[in-house]
């Protein structure tokens, strides 16, 4: 595969078979070239689960302590009073029918689903559309909620959601490069300590297998996970 002299120059600024400090590899990722975008910075895990097991699963959220650097946009699945509560929290669209009409005509501008429990009998047709797409609301990340309000503002401050896929990688974006490097740290801690405390009491052998950093259109940084525990504590 043939990469851009940026991402060669910022490649050639690795060492072969090294694995770093979590503060070496945010250093190396700040000094990296950048494309004209703010570029996202991505950890990807490989998790020492078989997700096909119900116990195994790793799927939840995180606020992370600085925001993710972007404008999310919030659609609100409800009806009744609560549909006051989500506009007032600052949500993008409210309200039910008319949305999910929509979504079946193919609209798809908006970057995250929050429903109300007693809607989502509506949709349960919408669940393989939705699904893959990794929009699906779910009680586990907090978008199936009565209290719609906070779940609008814990979104809107920088909360993700993340799914372990099939082969047990787990693959999450935690902010911008533009970020002081402090706070990308900051918020790969509050991620990985996320991680960690979900670790399903059925593994019994190693759990995090590999951790690595990178921007959209660079190379990764992979991290030594002995170090990194250590960070974390």
């Amino acid at each position: 595969m043939k990469h851009s002299k940026r991402y060669n120059k910022s490649q050639e600024k690795l060492e072969r078979g090294k694995e770093y400090t979590l503060d070496e590899g945010v250093k190396l990722l700040k000094g990296f070239e950048t494309a004209k975008f703010d570029e996202t910075v991505d950890v990807a895990l490989r998790l020492g689960i078989d997700p096909r097991h119900a116990d195994q699963m790793v799927r939840g959220a995180v606020s992370l302590p600085h925001g993710i650097g972007k404008t999310v946009r919030v659609l609100v699945l409800t009806k009744g009073g609560k549909e006051a509560e989500a506009k007032e929290a600052g949500a993008d669209y409210v309200g039910l029918d008319d949305y999910l009409e929509k979504i079946q005509q193919g609209w798809f501008e908006f970057d995250v689903i929050i429903a109300t429990p007693d809607v989502m009998s509506s949709l349960g047709k919408f669940g393989k559309v939705l699904g893959p797409k990794g929009l699906m609301p779910n009680p586990k990340s907090g978008t199936v909620t009565f209290d719609v309000g906070k779940a609008v503002q814990e979104v809107k401050a920088g909360k993700i959601e993340f799914r372990a896929e099939r082969n047990g990688i787990v693959h999450v974006g935690v902010g911008k490069i533009s970020f002081d490097g402090d706070k990308i740290r900051d918020n790969i801690v509050a991620f990985m300590e996320t991680i960690i405390r979900m670790k399903p009491t059925s593994i019994k052998g190693q759990y995090l297998r590999s951790v690595t950093i990178s921007t959209t259109m660079g190379p990764g940084i992979r991290l030594d996970r002995s170090a990194l525990m250590d960070a974390l504590k």
